[in-house]
């Protein structure tokens, strides 16, 4: 494929939190722009996590191909190398079809990673990991505190995955995980103009976030957490992050209510929706868009023109 065509092909990315809107949008872009979509979560490529993921109905998928969805069981391990080297491959097989790339999600490192690459930062070691699992995260935050105080005060310290992945590094290397992380290289012009972030007020998203959340137990997200310990989901560390399966997986053991638990998961998606929005403001350049009630056409519109190139850049 020559360059200027695959320009004229260049991806659309989209990112946000979770329950704002994102895949509606992504589904009715694509289908204007004669596009596929790229998942960017990190709990989708994992078979069986369906209904806790709001994964795409197989109706979506048939109006428009969806790829890194189910590229994973329980028991492989699944990191940010592998997405870029996934991504990769299905974005030179999307434009080699003459389609738009359309990448949509929420995990915000896997677009950092895809967009800047990955820096130095070594491989995982499995061993070591499994070593750091067991240590609890109070210390970790601890030693991540005195041997990289610049990584301290960004991370995530709510999210065990994070943290492991920072004290794996620092102790492979010796050095400090910021300092890594740093040989990102900036986003190139061409793609920041692609790149969206949706928002919305916090009545509205919450409003979204309660909705999601009855609909996923309504459909079966108990059932589907009971069917998936059978399968090894507790032995997966990165899938048990996922929320929704921890919380049903506590009230299967006995923990709380149904009630409660439902209400814990409301919980939990809210503050995950605000850590998110906080990284992607803080991290990434993104064209932001901001979402009323009915606004999704709206957004719709202002991605093809800056698509075809004539739409300015928003901020938030």
């Amino acid at each position: 494929m020559n360059s200027q065509l695959t320009k004229t092909l260049r991806p659309v990315f989209i990112a946000g939190p979770t329950a704002c809107g994102k895949s509606e949008i992504a589904l009715e872009l694509a289908q204007r722009l004669k596009g596929e979509i790229i998942s960017v979560d990190s709990m989708q490529v994992y078979r069986g996590l369906d209904i806790g993921t709001a994964k795409a109905t197989s109706a979506e998928r048939a109006l428009v191909p969806h790829h890194l969805i189910d590229v994973a069981d329980l028991n492989e391990a699944f990191d940010a190398a592998k997405f870029c080297l996934l991504a990769a491959n299905a974005v030179a097989e999307i434009q080699g079809r003459g389609r738009v790339p359309v990448f949509c999600g929420g995990t915000g490192f896997y677009f950092k990673a895809f967009l800047e690459g990955l820096g130095e930062a070594p491989p995982a070691d499995a061993s070591l990991r499994e070593a750091l699992t067991a240590i609890p995260l109070a210390d970790l935050l601890e030693e991540l505190k005195t041997r990289d105080p610049s990584s301290f005060e960004k991370i995530d310290r709510q999210n065990p995955r994070r943290v492991i992945r920072a004290i794996e590094v620092i102790r492979i290397t010796g050095k400090p995980f910021s300092e890594q992380r740093a040989e990102w290289k900036a986003q190139r012009t061409s793609e920041m103009q692609l790149c969206f972030g949706l928002v919305r007020s916090r009545a509205d998203l919450h409003s979204r976030i309660e909705k999601r959340v009855d609909e996923m137990f309504q459909r079966g997200l108990v059932a589907e957490t009971e069917a998936l310990l059978t399968a090894g989901l507790e032995e997966n560390q990165t899938a048990m992050q996922a929320i929704g399966y921890r919380q049903v997986v506590e009230h299967l053991r006995g923990k709380r209510s149904l009630a409660e638990t439902i209400e814990l998961v409301k919980i939990r998606t809210r503050q995950f929706s605000k850590r998110q929005l906080t990284w992607f403001r803080r991290q990434m350049q993104l064209n932001w868009l901001h979402l009323g009630e009915a606004d999704e056409l709206g957004a719709v519109e202002k991605m093809t023109r800056a698509f075809k190139g004539d739409c300015a850049e928003e901020k938030p």
